[in-house]
């Protein structure tokens, strides 16, 4: 009796057990599109969680990592929007995801993509050149309202994050600058360190190669609290010896990028499921920490109703600000 009674039990086990044993899982490849060109920071973000899956065995197939940056990442999510169902596609990229719609008109919108997970963010930090006069953003500020116009600003393309910063910049100071848009972050930091332009609003790994060689220096960061990582970038400060842009009187709280993940539409909730995990996973091992930690990014995992509640809190806010300075597709 009690060896039936075990063997139903076992049975009644394996039944339960059933179910979770037949979870989704790829069944080929999976491709990683970047919306990003290669070697740039969605490039990048894409291929280190390409590296850390791999070494860390999380996932039975092969990922690939694929580019398609043209049109500061539509080319990304306009693909990803024409391979509805596909779920064996990611698409990574930033908050241009859902905000390139609203100041472009492109064949997409933010609501054709299926949100997975947002990974970290990126600060943003104001820099000048090193022998600037100002050291706090409170002298950028007062220079700004001095001589209106006057003071030059690079930052990464136009109507896009860097000059979306400057703009609340403006707003809450009353200064005005002059906005000078290059072709990505590390040009406006080499146009920085050769004096081409006064100042600009850049993460921290696009301009840490000119802090290190003295050509440029940090003001603040546009963060709540001051960066984490305390080892030495230069002789004599970290990250975490840079202020906030608040301490020293700014009022923006924050002002951050995300590293954003998005699966094509109609792809089904067992995979979205699959795909979170796995990127939590992958978030978690020591190859993403140190790259984070080498980008001087903020780890911030959100997934499920907290990422899309962010998205729905920055959609509105975006707009409003689009809409003010006349950026607003109509």
């Amino acid at each position: 009796m009690k060896t039936i009674l075990s063997s139903l039990i076992a049975i009644g086990a394996a039944l339960a057990a059933g179910p979770a044993l037949a979870q989704w899982a790829p069944s080929k490849p999976v491709e990683f599109i970047a919306a990003g060109g290669a070697g740039g920071g969605t490039d990048q973000f894409a291929r280190q969680l390409q590296a850390a899956i791999a070494k860390e065995k999380l996932a039975e197939q092969n990922v690939v990592v694929a580019n398609k940056g043209g049109g500061s990442g539509a080319e990304a999510f306009i693909y990803g929007v024409g391979s509805a169902g596909d779920d064996h596609k990611l698409i990574f990229g930033t908050s241009n995801e859902w905000q390139l719609p609203l100041v472009t008109r492109l064949g997409y919108k933010a609501e054709d993509l299926t949100p997975v997970a947002t990974l970290a963010v990126d600060e943003f930090i104001v820099w000048v050149q090193a022998d600037s006069p100002y050291e706090t953003i409170n002298d950028l500020v007062a220079a700004g309202k001095e001589t209106p116009g006057k003071l030059r600003f690079g930052g990464s393309q136009s109507k896009d994050v860097d000059q979306t910063l400057l703009r609340q910049i403006e707003d809450v100071s009353g200064a005005k600058f002059l906005y000078i848009p290059f072709k990505s972050g590390s040009e406006a930091a080499v146009q920085l360190a050769g004096n081409h332009i006064d100042a600009n609003t850049n993460n921290p790994a696009e301009n840490v190669g000119q802090w290190r060689a003295g050509q440029a220096k940090p003001l603040c960061v546009m963060a709540p609290e001051r960066m984490a990582y305390t080892d030495k970038v230069t002789e004599t400060m970290s990250w975490n010896d840079i202020p906030t842009c608040k301490e020293q009187g700014l009022a923006i709280d924050s002002y951050q990028m995300p590293r954003t993940v998005f699966a094509p539409a109609d792809v089904s909730a067992e995979a979205i499921a699959y795909y979170t995990e796995l990127l939590r996973k992958a978030s978690e091992t020591p190859e993403f920490q140190s790259y984070l930690k080498t980008t001087s990014q903020t780890a911030r995992f959100m997934a499920g109703d907290d990422f899309k509640s962010f998205i729905a809190a920055d959609v509105q806010k975006s707009r409003a600000q689009f809409e003010a300075d006349g950026w607003l597709v109509q």
